[in-house]
């Protein structure tokens, strides 16, 4: 029994000791790191809904579903993938409004779609209000190589911070030592466009000049938290 009370006390002291050695100070620097990456799109997310009215519900679904058939019928037309777009919602409310006394029912369809040529948007806009289209929500420009400028902006964040930490070091007559920890700080905000006005021209027929979609930019960032040891 004692000698089983011995071995568990030296293991414990022991878990400390090597807990204790874990735990020890390391004399290091800590700076936050930033890269930015500017891109211009190459295609553009576009939200889009049919919305019909009407007194009878059955009448308004079947308006409605015809205007979208119409709809999907022009997306495809305009070589537009199955994957590119999708519904996203479909609702039949009633409205009853009581001074009248009468039923009102809206239905509504919303489709997504990505439109990978930019040079197709302003046909592509216009064929959709053209077969029914009456409302147009969230336009959002996006980079189809957004995961590569990603890493890039990583990579400068990482730079950024080791240049940051080489300057405060040599100040102190110190040298740089490994980077023992590094936190990725980065929000998710990769597909916010900054808009400089960097505008396309209409591709209606190409001579007009006529300046018709300002794209911006997308700043795709990352910020890190590197802590580099010191070395004597």
């Amino acid at each position: 029994m004692k000698k089983n009370i011995f071995i568990a006390l030296t293991f414990f002291l022991t878990t400390i000791s090597i807990n204790a050695q874990e735990f020890k100070s390391i004399p290091s620097i800590t700076v936050i790191g930033e890269g930015k990456v500017k891109v211009v799109p190459d295609q553009v997310s576009i939200s889009v809904a049919v919305q019909s009215k009407g007194s009878k519900a059955v009448e308004v679904k079947k308006e409605n579903d015809s205007k979208v058939d119409g709809v999907i019928k022009f997306i495809k037309k305009m070589g537009i993938a199955d994957q590119d777009y999708k519904t996203t919602r479909v609702t039949l409310n009633d409205q009853y409004d009581y001074e009248k006394k009468k039923h009102n029912y809206v239905a509504v369809q919303s489709i997504e779609i990505l439109i990978k040529d930019l040079a197709k948007y302003d046909q592509i806009m216009e064929g959709l209000v053209d077969s029914g289209i009456n409302n147009i929500g969230n336009i959002e420009f996006q980079s189809s190589k957004i995961e590569i400028h990603k890493s890039e902006a990583r990579k400068q964040a990482i730079q950024n911070a080791k240049v940051k930490a080489q300057d405060y070091v040599g100040a102190l007559g110190q040298k740089l030592g490994v980077a023992h920890t590094i936190v990725d700080n980065s929000q998710d905000n990769y597909f916010r466009p900054r808009y400089e006005m960097m505008a396309m021209k209409s591709y209606d027929d190409g001579s007009n000049g006529n300046e018709t979609l300002a794209i911006g930019e997308i700043e795709v960032t990352a910020n890190v938290s590197v802590s580099f040891k010191l070395v004597d």
